[in-house]
């Protein structure tokens, strides 16, 4: 068993094809075909099953795929660093968008003070597009709104936020104390896209409420819902800290919801992640960050 057969098998794994995975490594068919049989031969189980034209991963294929993607992150890490070796290193980072946009640059800069001779690559996107990319091992670490939703990443929680209702200036919600989700459903709601963080906590909670709500606005954008709001076109629920980031205590009205809603910042990592010292650095300078803002202050944290 070498790592070719494992580079093999992964392909074979992902595209669940015999085919398409030879024509990604350039080999011929049968060779590919081959180093399966050689592996199952050798461990003595079955890969995959034979279905018509289609080929399905076992159980034991599922749990030899975990450590195939194991073995090539860490051999493609050690040709990566060691190719580099007289140059700067690489630190990746993924974070979602109002993450990207809120907290990534104070950060980085600090970081970039400490380890001047490191290049930082970053990535902003969906947390669901980070969670993938961090699964393949394209990114080494990422700053996300919510909890990942893949087994194989784990989450340390690094900072709170809380969900505030935003209203336009003038409206009859406006004088409230607080207000209500239900309250909020009256008006025409602006929301997040479907799939951000954001957008999930609140489709949850209406949903324990028995409550079905269709948005007048889907938004990947908060500083165009913040805008919306203040033009009066409806209401909204965003992050507290990412309203009041984006300057929004001067366009609208913030309110505190009757049932608080909280989330939290994390900083998400493969559970089979090797920590090289930049890297550990960094994480570390991400808690520092999150006990600053724990603490008090009024810096602009990030939403999903």
């Amino acid at each position: 068993m070498t790592l070719r057969h494992i580079k093999i098998f992964e392909a074979v794994y992902r595209h669940c094809n015999i085919t398409k995975a030879a024509e990604e490594l350039h080999l011929a068919q049968p060779s590919v075909s081959l180093a399966v049989k050689e592996l199952e031969e050798h461990y003595n189980v079955r890969l995959f099953e034979r279905l018509g034209r289609r080929i399905c991963p076992t159980a034991c294929g599922e749990t030899l795929y975990g450590y195939a993607r194991h073995i090539l992150s860490l051999f493609a890490e050690m040709e990566g660093r060691l190719g580099r070796w007289d140059r700067e290193g690489i630190v990746r980072v993924g974070a979602s968008i109002t993450i990207g946009a809120h907290i990534l640059p104070a950060l980085l800069k600090r970081y970039r003070e400490r380890f001047p001779d490191l290049r930082v690559e970053v990535a902003v996107g969906k947390s669901g597009d980070m969670e993938e990319r961090l699964r393949n091992s394209t990114l080494d670490v990422g700053l996300l709104e919510r909890q990942p939703h893949h087994p194989e990443l784990e989450a340390l929680p690094l900072l709170e936020d809380s969900m505030c209702a935003i209203v336009p200036r003038g409206h009859p919600l406006a004088a409230c104390p607080r207000v209500s989700l239900s309250q909020l459903a009256e008006w025409p709601l602006l929301m997040r896209e479907r799939g951000s963080a954001c957008r999930e906590q609140l489709d949850a909670a209406y949903a324990l409420q028995q409550r079905a709500v269709r948005p007048l606005w889907e938004s990947a954008s908060a500083q165009a819902i913040i805008r919306a709001v203040a033009a009066g076109l409806g209401v909204s629920v965003l992050p507290q800290r990412l309203v009041e980031g984006d300057g929004g205590r001067d366009q609208v009205v913030l309110l505190p919801l009757q049932q608080p809603l909280t989330r939290h910042l994390n900083l998400v990592l493969h559970k089979n992640k090797y920590i090289t010292p930049p890297l550990r650095a960094l994480m570390d300078l991400c808690r520092q960050y999150g006990a600053e803002q724990s603490g008090g202050g009024e810096s602009a944290a990030a939403g999903d």
